[in-house]
């Protein structure tokens, strides 16, 4: 087992190491923050296991279907993978739902079944349910895309340790989205996540540790 430990009340500074500050014309600060705090030894592209667990946000946003999606409930004891991001961002999203996508693959079709992937946009101006909707099928059509209020997602995101910020047009006209790279994982034994996966988790990681999650067991 190569799984990190790290105390629930850290990963908020642990996100300050996770943050991406993505533009189309390039990159920004992303401004001041705590420096990580974390327990134990343990490689980027492997999970790390909470020692407290965190529980599912009381989240009601917007599907891809323009219709109403309460996430606790949709979600309920299903194993569950979240992720803050949106669709122009021109590298870490893509290629973080692309990895998930691929270990979802290579899983029989009951797996399937009892796995949810959510994306949640920390763009919610340009990410529309209907612009939102193609970007996430293209990676995976079992995906499910939520859109809504910028409060509504950023409260739900501090309440897992995910930092985000509100997107803003840079100097060069690019509209920069600063969010924090966290997968975080639900168990659905308990409805509570007990796993982050950080920027650098490859698609081999998640194809290993998915069918335990599905399984309610940690990787």
């Amino acid at each position: 087992m190569h799984l990190r430990k790290i105390s629930a009340t850290l990963v908020a500074a642990t996100a300050a190491l996770t943050l991406a500050a993505c533009g189309g014309d390039g990159g920004s600060d992303p401004g001041d923050s705590p420096a990580a705090e974390t327990s134990g030894g343990g490689a980027t592209d492997e999970g790390t296991v909470l020692d407290q667990p965190f529980a599912k946000p009381d989240l009601v946003l917007t599907d891809t279907e323009g219709q109403p999606y309460d996430f606790a409930a949709e979600t309920e004891g299903h194993a569950t993978l979240l992720y803050f991001g949106y669709t122009n961002c021109p590298d870490i999203c893509p290629l973080t739902m692309s990895n998930i996508a691929l270990a979802a693959d290579s899983l029989d079709e009951e797996q399937r079944a009892d796995l949810r992937v959510v994306f949640v946009t920390t763009d919610p101006e340009r990410d529309t349910p209907e612009s939102l909707g193609p970007w996430l099928d293209a990676q995976s059509p079992d995906f499910t895309g939520l859109t809504g209020d910028f409060t509504t997602i950023q409260e739900a995101a501090r309440s897992l340790g995910v930092h985000i910020e509100p997107s803003y047009e840079d100097d060069d006209g690019g509209i920069v989205s600063t969010h924090g790279t966290q997968v975080v994982a639900f168990l659905p034994t308990d409805d509570q996540a007990h796993v982050i996966y950080t920027e650098g988790v490859t698609a081999e990681t998640f194809e290993r540790d998915l069918p335990g999650l599905i399984a309610g067991e940690l990787p």
